[in-house]
C-alpha cells in the first residue's frame, strides 16, 4: 500500500453457525467465536443472515449486537439482500454498517455485485432509509471503475469490492491484470468520496498482495478461509495471523 492506512479485519462468522446448525447442542458457539476473535484484535464482526437461516439465525444477530456493545472499538456489519430480511435487522438494531448484497434466496453464496445504474431505482429507497437511521451503507460491487460514481450518487457511503475474481487469478499470469482492475475501481471510489471495503475468498496467502496493490481499503471481511484456518490454528491465532498479513501489506 502507498500510505500508512491500516485496513480493519471484520471476521464473518457464518460458517461457525453452519457447523453448529448440524446438531442441537449449541456448539460451536457463535458468541464464543466472536469473543475470541475480538480479544485477539479483530476490529469487527460480520454476519450474513439469509431468509432460510441455514447458518446465521436471527437470535445470533441479536446476541452479537448485544455482545458488541461491550466492544466499542469494534464494528458490527450485517450483510444481506435489502429486499429479503436485511432491513428488519437494520431498522431494529442499527448496526455500524449494512452491506447490501444482490443474492437470491437460495443462492449458494454471493457471486456478483449490483448492476449500477440499472439497479439504482430499486435501491434508492432502502439506501435512503439506512442513511436516515445513521447506518453506514456499503454496496457489494464488482470491480468496475465506471460504476463507482453511480454508487455515490445513490447515497452509499462505501462499496465492498467482490474479490472472487482476484482469488481465482492469484498466482497466475492474470494476477496483475486483475489487480489493476481492483486498484482502478478503488481509486474511482475514493475519488468520488466513497470508502472502500473488500471481501470474498480473500485468505492468508492472497491478502497482503491485494492490499499492497489496492490502496485505501478500509475493511476486509473474511469468513470461509478464516474459519478454515481457525479449525487448525484456533480463533485467536487465526485472527493474529490475518492481522499480521494486513500489517505485512504496509511494509
Amino acid at each position: 500500500m502507498t500510505d500508512s492506512h491500516r485496513t480493519a479485519l471484520s471476521v464473518n462468522l457464518n460458517k461457525v453457525a453452519l457447523v453448529r446448525n448440524t446438531r442441537h447442542l449449541g456448539i460451536p458457539s457463535v458468541i464464543r467465536a466472536a469473543t475470541l476473535c475480538l480479544q485477539a484484535g479483530a476490529q469487527g464482526i460480520t454476519v450474513h443472515p439469509r431468509p432460510d437461516a441455514r447458518h446465521i439465525r436471527a437470535q445470533d444477530v441479536h446476541e452479537l449486537h448485544a455482545l458488541l456493545k461491550g466492544w466499542p472499538q469494534a464494528e458490527f456489519n450485517i450483510e444481506g439482500n435489502p429486499f429479503h430480511n436485511l432491513m428488519a435487522f437494520v431498522r431494529e438494531l442499527r448496526p455500524h454498517q449494512c452491506t447490501l448484497v444482490p443474492d437470491s434466496e437460495g443462492q449458494f453464496t454471493s457471486d456478483h455485485g449490483w448492476d449500477l445504474p440499472a439497479d439504482a431505482a430499486r435501491l434508492e429507497a432502502v439506501v435512503a432509509e439506512a442513511n436516515s437511521l445513521g447506518v453506514r451503507v456499503s454496496l457489494f460491487m464488482d470491480p468496475l471503475p465506471e460504476a463507482m460514481r453511480h454508487a455515490r450518487v445513490l447515497g452509499a457511503d462505501r462499496v465492498e469490492l467482490y474479490t472472487e475474481s482476484y482469488a481465482h487469478a492469484f498466482g497466475t499470469a492474470r494476477q496483475d491484470e486483475v489487480l489493476g482492475r481492483f486498484a482502478a475501481s478503488a481509486r474511482a471510489a475514493l475519488d468520488c468520496g466513497l470508502g472502500v471495503n473488500a471481501g470474498h475468498d480473500l485468505n492468508r496467502a492472497n491478502l497482503a498482495a491485494f492490499l499492497r496493490a489496492v490502496a485505501g481499503v478500509s475493511e476486509v471481511s473474511i469468513g470461509h478461509a478464516f474459519i478454515a484456518d481457525a479449525l487448525e490454528l484456533g480463533y485467536e491465532a487465526a485472527t493474529r495471523a490475518y492481522l499480521a498479513e494486513i500489517d505485512r501489506a504496509l511494509t
